[in-house]
């Protein structure tokens, strides 16, 4: 699905349009989360944290150190800007990532806590934000600007931090889409659809595929919990019909010591290059490269994943997560093919956690690239530009 241009925040006569970005700003959201701008930095970078917040504690860093700064372990309920809000944010972070599970059942939330009807559908047409209210329009397009760039202009990010009332909840709101774009990886990567009789309600093709199971809907088998509690769920707010979405999905991984002991350090590499690659993030990439390096991963194919490169004369296990990795990033879907392909090679339990791996990172690229993160002191970029910011 194609996206749209680079759009400023701009603010005309009162009212919040979007425009095209001017050469400048493009030239600045293109560059890759971290990379290197010389000696100086950006204007609104602090030097110590190397990003757009303060750091609060020495020795934390990148993505750890940026979450720091959440006001709550629990942001989607506890946010002092209200559950009308964050479910936008949630509801903004599923449309950018063509996810109709996680778009169908907070969508129900969202009208339930009060979001209007007509904001829903701005969101799920993607239509321009005129007319909208200012936090509305401003939570809307951190989550545009940030899954079309990968990036937060300086402008954006300066309305955000006006708008929303400082920078504690700029953090709030992108810490959650984070969290949920790590779940939409997750829900697309295994293909959950909604269980019959339950309606989806993005403006997408659905056309049941052939490789899910018809009682978990998703392309793992049910594991059905030991003990259900309905009170616990209804206190506990829990959205997800039980047998799917993320918390199933959770049953059938196992730990990153398993999936280390099972695969080996160079896959666990490879995936998380593979990862930083497909959201551009020049800070996860630069630190894990020598890493991966160093963990068996090959020159030959940190270039491929680098450059892009066709995967002919791959090994098989590196062409099947390296695509895997491309189709759940570029096009939030994979194909029967490329599941299949990847299920055989390292089996289910692990494919689970390869997947729970990169959605990781893909987490940690929003909000690297919300907040600028920039590379330590001295340190070049090794992530090659693409041109064209794509």
């Amino acid at each position: 699905m194609s996206k749209a241009l680079l759009v400023t925040l701009l603010m005309i006569s009162g009212a919040l349009v979007l425009q095209p970005a001017g050469p400048a700003d493009r030239a600045s959201a293109q560059t890759p989360s971290g990379a290197a701008t010389g000696a100086v930095l950006p204007p609104d970078v602090d030097p110590v944290s190397r990003n757009r917040l303060p750091a609060l504690k020495p020795g934390v860093e990148g993505a750890a150190a940026i979450r720091q700064h959440v006001s709550s372990p629990n942001v989607r309920w506890a946010s002092t800007m209200g559950r009308s809000v964050t479910e936008l944010a949630i509801l903004t972070t599923a449309r950018e990532h063509d996810q109709p599970y996680e778009w169908s059942l907070h969508e129900m939330e969202a009208v339930a806590v009060g979001l209007e009807p007509s904001t829903i559908d701005v969101v799920r047409h993607r239509r321009p934000l005129t007319g909208l209210a200012d936090t509305q329009a401003v939570v809307i397009q951190i989550g545009r600007e940030i899954s079309t760039t990968h990036g937060l202009s300086r402008e954006t990010y300066a309305r955000a931090v006006k708008v929303l009332g400082g920078s504690a909840n700029l953090v709030d709101i992108v810490d959650l889409m984070a969290s949920y774009t790590a779940t939409a990886a997750r829900l697309s990567a295994f293909n959950q659809h909604m269980p019959p009789g339950w309606k989806q309600f993005l403006p997408l093709p659905f056309t049941m595929p052939d490789d899910i199971h018809p009682d978990s809907c998703s392309r793992l088998p049910l594991i059905r919990t030991k003990t259900i509690n309905p009170q616990a769920n209804l206190y506990g707010r829990q959205l997800a019909p039980e047998g799917t979405g993320p918390n199933h999905i959770a049953r059938h991984a196992g730990s990153p010591a398993a999936l280390e002991a099972s695969q080996g350090k160079r896959v666990v590499s490879l995936a998380v290059l593979v990862a930083a690659r497909e959201h551009h993030s020049q800070y996860d990439w630069t630190m894990n490269e020598p890493v991966a390096g160093k963990d068996g991963v090959e020159a030959r194919v940190i270039d491929v994943v680098g450059h892009r490169r066709p995967l002919n004369g791959l090994a098989d296990g590196d062409a099947a997560l390296i695509q895997f990795g491309r189709e759940l990033f570029s096009s939030h879907y994979v194909t029967s093919a490329t599941y299949a392909r990847a299920l055989k090679i390292f089996g289910e339990r692990d494919l689970v956690d390869l997947v729970t791996l990169m959605a990781q990172h893909a987490n940690d690229a929003v909000l690297l690239a919300a907040f600028d993160q920039q590379l330590p002191p001295g340190q070049q970029p090794r992530l090659p530009a693409i041109g064209g910011g794509q």
